[in-house]
């Protein structure tokens, strides 16, 4: 059976040299690609993705989140990261966003049809290069980790604010009221309690809403 494969990432490069290794697998179909994870979300819906190589660090709304929603609304879709960042915290996130696998961008291209049959066949596959203590220390924190402190839009909303976007700006791709937007911004900067933009750029980096260089 085909498997049909969709993918996210912010570089048309890099997606296209990802495009080549797949198109040399037997049986795999790369369906579309889009480079944000907005266009994605309703683009693996209408191009019946049976699987996404999702990049984390996206403009507007990053990997991990995009990983939720789809997983939220295409429960049957499987999602592996392929990131560059192999810190303990992304790959935690990601594996609690519902993510099947975790790649890390400087692996060996043999990689990609390991991940592909693992993950196809239901397993989760990790890179071979992240040990195995991270893995455990992964494993570990999802059985202990305590509720979000965000919610889904929430953190929608902080990574608009971390990219500089405006109360307007952000009520217009959200397709929300300003004083909705406010609202929100209020209770996550209470949540957090962090109650400037430095500070919050520094958490959205640690739990991967925005890369690091960002």
């Amino acid at each position: 059976m085909s498997i049909r494969v969709f993918l996210a990432d912010d570089h048309t490069l890099f997606r296209a040299g990802v495009r080549a290794l797949l198109e040399g697998i037997p049986s795999v179909e790369v369906v579309g690609e889009a480079g944000d994870g907005r266009a994605t979300l309703s683009m693996v819906k209408s191009t019946r993705a049976s699987l996404v190589f999702m990049d984390i660090g996206m403009a507007g709304l990053n990997g991990l989140d995009a990983t939720a929603q789809i997983l939220k609304e295409v429960p049957e879709v499987r999602v592996i990261i392929l990131s560059m960042h192999s810190n303990e915290e992304y790959i935690f996130q990601a594996l609690k966003a519902g993510a099947s696998g975790y790649m890390l961008k400087s692996a060996a291209a043999g990689e990609l049809a390991m991940a592909l049959e693992a993950v196809a066949s239901g397993s989760t596959f990790l890179s071979p290069t992240i040990s195995r203590r991270f893995i455990e220390s992964c494993f570990a924190r999802m059985r202990t980790a305590p509720p979000d402190q965000l919610t889904p839009r929430q953190r929608e909303i902080l990574q608009l604010i971390v990219e500089g976007k405006t109360t307007k700006e952000i009520a217009f791709v959200l397709n929300l009221s300003a004083k909705t937007v406010e609202a929100y911004r209020t209770q996550l900067m209470n949540r957090l309690n962090i109650h400037d933009v430095p500070g919050l750029v520094r958490y959205a980096m640690r739990v991967g809403i925005v890369p690091p260089e960002v």
